[in-house]
């Protein structure tokens, strides 16, 4: 069981991985007390059995420096290979400015070849590779070391089966023709403005049921003060202080500290550079003029009908995910067809790319009354009219 602590071992390991087609990444890291994640352990395997070729890189040895593993990942005549890549590649794009490329993530791969809704690496494993993950080390700080031997046999699980399943996913893709599809999906994770998190955003993710432009003025500008704050000190959100609380301030718009000490939810924050940043976002909203407040979104008018349509675009949409053997909400959401049964020319994914091979056109065709569903014994058919 390999565990690599030196810059010098890593620079090795990963000549050896550049003479291979592929790689299995995973990571191990914590996020509870920062805002960004923190970095504990990198595994990697090269093709192989077991655990040859396979090995644990510990970002947290002294003197470490993964600069060959980012070279590794910039290095595209390997594919790196990810099971639900988000947060792996966020925390490499964040810490080192490297996005791997190439890079394959398995969990989309089993959705465009059927396996079902964002499947998990265990089903994966259990199904393609016929073993047993142990999940007992899940819960683990994986920043505490010396790691146990029963750690590192978990952490190194999450890539040695990752092999099996993706050379399976791979070839089913390739005979399935469907390469294409998942290259699609990726181009999202490979765009570094994915895992730019900027504060003046920070108010678009606020659910709230008001919607009068000036509340939503103080909560955006709340909003953004939590956001560069965290960012800032490297702390949670919530440790600012909560949803529920922004809604409160934003509600009650604070103009000093003796409104603030009035708050039911702020436990934090009602002194120091929070209530100060607090106050001057409070105030920041309450000036802002108004041709620049926010405006809540348009409520769409269902169009008659656009009910029973939708409806019918949801027994379609299963319909055709079930002959294609796709995953249905990989094809289009809820939002995507209630769209699509309203508006005249829906700007959804649900009509572009494969997806309208395999739904959108047909989901057109049935608005426009050219074709028709059928239900029997066989299931749904589709009838040209």
């Amino acid at each position: 069981m390999k565990t690599i602590t030196t810059t010098e071992a890593l620079a090795e390991f990963c000549t050896e991985c550049a003479t291979h087609p592929y790689v299995t990444v995973d990571t191990e890291f914590l996020r509870e007390r920062t805002y960004y994640s923190k970095l504990c352990l990198v595994q990697v395997a090269m093709p192989g059995e077991d655990t040859i070729g396979a090995a644990l890189i510990d970002p947290l040895a002294e003197g470490m420096d993964l600069a060959p593993l980012y070279a590794l990942f910039k290095d595209e005549s390997v594919v790196k290979v990810f099971h639900a890549a988000r947060q792996d590649i966020e925390i490499f794009a964040v810490e080192g400015g490297v996005i791997p490329k190439p890079f394959f993530d398995t969990q989309v791969a089993a959705m465009v070849c059927g396996f079902g809704e964002q499947v998990g690496y265990e089903t994966l494993v259990r199904k393609i590779a016929r073993e047993q993950v142990d999940k007992t080390s899940r819960f683990t700080d994986w920043s505490r070391r010396p790691l146990t031997d029963k750690q590192k046999v978990y952490a190194l699980g999450d890539v040695t089966h990752l092999r099996v399943v993706y050379e399976y996913l791979a070839a089913e893709l390739k005979t399935k023709d469907r390469e294409g599809w998942v290259q699609e999906e990726l181009a999202v994770l490979m765009d570094p403005d994915t895992y730019i998190i900027r504060p003046e955003d920070a108010g678009k993710r606020l659910k709230t049921r008001t919607n009068s432009p000036r509340f939503l003025a103080v909560a955006f500008a709340l909003a953004q003060f939590r956001e560069s704050y965290a960012q800032d000190r490297n702390i949670p959100r919530p440790r600012v202080f909560k949803d529920d609380a922004l809604l409160e301030l934003a509600a009650n718009k604070p103009k000093d500290h003796s409104d603030l000490a009035r708050s039911r939810l702020l436990r934090e924050g009602r002194k120091g550079p929070i209530a100060e940043g607090i106050l001057k976002a409070v105030k920041a909203g309450m000036t802002l003029p108004e041709k620049d407040l926010p405006q809540p979104p348009k409520s769409r008018e269902k169009a008659q009908g656009s009910e029973a349509l939708g409806d019918l675009l949801r027994v379609l949409l299963k319909a055709r995910s079930s002959a294609e053997g796709v995953a249905s909400k990989l094809i289009a959401t809820a939002a995507d067809l209630e769209r699509i049964a309203a508006e005249d020319a829906p700007d959804v994914h649900a009509l572009k790319g494969w997806r309208r091979q395999v739904f959108g056109a047909y989901a057109l065709r049935l608005k426009a009354g050219e074709i028709a569903l059928s239900a029997g014994p066989d299931g749904v058919k589709i009838i040209e009219l």
